[in-house]
């Protein structure tokens, strides 16, 4: 009677074990309803162009191929060029091609492919590469959130694949508002101001930093934040946004 009782009891809590994870947020359905509120299949053939800080920014998907683009005055006041696209990266000068090491290689391809992941959230997310896990549930400034944590696959995963994000996204309105990733320094970012133009929703960020000697992973900041311990770093805009 002993051992039934105790097998009884083992597979009660083995089926309520299994009910708690199968009734665990789907970080994919999430995902898919966030971007269908910024944008949807309006991300998939579009062109956009803004200003950001010094640098003239076009982005370009169709069919399948991208190609983001950068053109900015470098200090000498030449007039730089950096294309990221499906044959890779190119940097001109001048209208001249130039040859790059592989640190200068990492160097503009990180600096135009974050410019772009940045403003394509929640698109992004869908990647082949990206991993998706559901961290939780989150109070942040009054307001619901499921919080997605997002790792990268090797293969595919760019330059810094290692790299660790965690987004907050509305549990009602499925609006991507916050995000937090340690690469370069921990950050938190706060959308402060949202714009709708050609159907694809523009998000402007208070970006806030941490500790870079706090070992305390970034998936908590959306904590630190609400008790006041991130310092406000930069506002991360766009300006004079077009879409095509």
């Amino acid at each position: 009677m002993i051992k039934t009782t105790r097998n009884f009891f083992a597979f009660a809590v083995s089926v309520l074990g299994f009910l708690a994870c199968s009734t665990q947020p789907d970080p994919q359905k999430i995902i898919d309803q966030a971007i269908d509120a910024h944008g949807g299949k309006r991300y998939e053939d579009f062109k956009a162009a803004f200003d950001f800080r010094q640098y003239h920014i076009r982005l370009e998907h169709q069919n399948g191929r991208f190609r983001y683009q950068r053109s900015y005055a470098d200090s000498a006041g030449r007039s730089v060029q950096e294309t990221l696209s499906n044959e890779g990266l190119q940097r001109l000068v001048n209208g001249q091609p130039q040859t790059l090491d592989s640190v200068q290689h990492k160097r503009y391809y990180e600096a135009v492919n974050s410019v772009a992941y940045f403003v394509l959230l929640p698109y992004k997310l869908n990647d082949p590469a990206v991993i998706k896990k559901y961290a939780g549930e989150s109070i942040v400034d009054g307001q619901p959130y499921h919080k997605i944590q997002v790792s990268f696959r090797k293969e595919g995963g760019g330059l810094d694949y290692e790299d660790v994000f965690f987004y907050w996204i509305h549990q009602k309105n499925n609006t991507l508002d916050y995000l937090a990733y340690s690469e370069g320094g921990p950050r938190f970012r706060k959308t402060i101001k949202a714009s709708e133009v050609g159907g694809i929703r523009f998000q402007d960020y208070a970006n806030y930093k941490g500790d870079k000697n706090d070992t305390t992973s970034v998936g908590s900041y959306d904590e630190k934040y609400q008790r006041g311990e991130l310092e406000l770093l930069s506002r991360i805009e766009q300006q004079n946004i077009r879409v095509e």
